[in-house]
């Protein structure tokens, strides 16, 4: 009997160590496809930097693949991760199946912290998130000067001449769609709102963080990689024009936050990708940027050449029609009227 038990613990035993090492091993062949890196940020993408932040807080044995377009992935989306012929493209969805494989960031919070974790990523979602597209995708001056060129100088002929465009549109439809109801029926009162939400959450995280190193205390969660992913690109990026980048430089604790997370997570991938460009890749980049910058700022002058000339072109005269005079009857008629009463 003794004997027997200890053929199957050691059974049970080698099942679990079997369980485990599959596990590990599922965690280790999984692959996340994500935006490349800029600014001195790993990746330039919201959701990507989310997924990132998540795999190096948990220590997730997961290999990421850098793409400079979003045609090179099965999906057309980024991040894409590859798991049993399916692809998951949702920053939550990647956490949910990391959770199953052990890597679970939130392990050590109360049910009261979860549930503050869900609320919290709701809020970035409906409040942040449409300023942070507006920022990028539709004010004229960030979009000409910053974004198009970037992406234009990265993304191979001819989809560069497509896809900036493309992603614009898209951001401008969901902008529309999510906060274009009544009673903001044009676009600058749209982008009015959308501030003033995004400055109120932004207020709203700094003084949720206070001085802790992160939102519940000194280690990491999934809810201080949702933050990073949101609001490092609006701290890092290099913006003409943007109020709401001025307004989270003003709260030093959440670019404290940034900082420290870039610094202690992500030296050595940003080190690696500036040692990776010599100073003469570097210039070619830097002079294809200013290529384009000025190519889009000599289609704009372009266009409004073209509506001046337009203006000042000789243009018909409106057809004038005769308009009847009133008879003398009826201001005879009138006029005896008032006369009478």
């Amino acid at each position: 009997d003794v004997m027997d038990m200890s053929v199957a613990g050691n059974r049970s035993l080698q099942k679990n160590t079997n369980a485990s090492c599959m596990e590990w091993e599922m965690a280790a062949d999984l692959e996340v496809t994500c935006w490349g890196g800029d600014w001195g940020l790993p990746s330039v993408d919201t959701d990507s930097l989310i997924v990132m932040a998540y795999i190096r807080f948990t220590g997730a044995p997961v290999k990421l693949n850098h793409v400079d377009n979003t045609w090179k992935t099965s999906t057309g989306f980024v991040p894409a991760m590859a798991f049993q012929e399916m692809i998951i493209t949702r920053p939550s969805d990647i956490i949910n199946l990391l959770r199953k494989q052990k890597y679970n960031a939130d392990y050590f919070l109360s049910a009261k912290e979860g549930a503050d974790t869900l609320a919290y990523v709701a809020l970035l979602e409906e409040k942040l998130y449409p300023a942070l597209l507006y920022t990028f995708w539709v004010d004229s001056e960030n979009y000409c000067n910053m974004t198009r060129p970037w992406f234009a100088a990265r993304i191979p002929f001819p989809l560069n001449f497509y896809l900036p465009g493309k992603m614009a549109r898209a951001a401008l439809r969901r902008i529309l769609l999510t906060r274009g109801e009544p009673p903001l029926y044009n676009l600058s009162e749209v982008e009015m709102q959308i501030n003033k939400d995004a400055k109120e959450c932004l207020n709203l995280l700094s003084y949720r963080l206070g001085m802790q190193q992160f939102f519940f205390g000194d280690i990491p969660t999934s809810l201080d990689a949702f933050v990073f992913g949101y609001i490092a690109p609006l701290y890092k990026a290099c913006l003409h024009n943007s109020h709401l980048q001025l307004h989270l430089k003003q709260l030093h604790n959440l670019c404290k936050f940034c900082d420290s997370i870039l610094s202690t997570y992500f030296t050595s991938e940003i080190q690696q990708k500036l040692e990776g460009l010599s100073p003469a890749m570097q210039d070619t980049v830097d002079a294809n940027l200013q290529k384009l910058t000025q190519l889009v700022n000599k289609e704009s002058n372009l266009i409004e050449k073209m509506d001046d000339k337009l203006r000042q072109s000789p243009q018909h005269r409106p057809i004038q029609t005769a308009v009847p005079k009133p008879a003398a009857v009826s201001d005879q008629s009138n006029s005896t009227q008032f006369a009478m009463s």
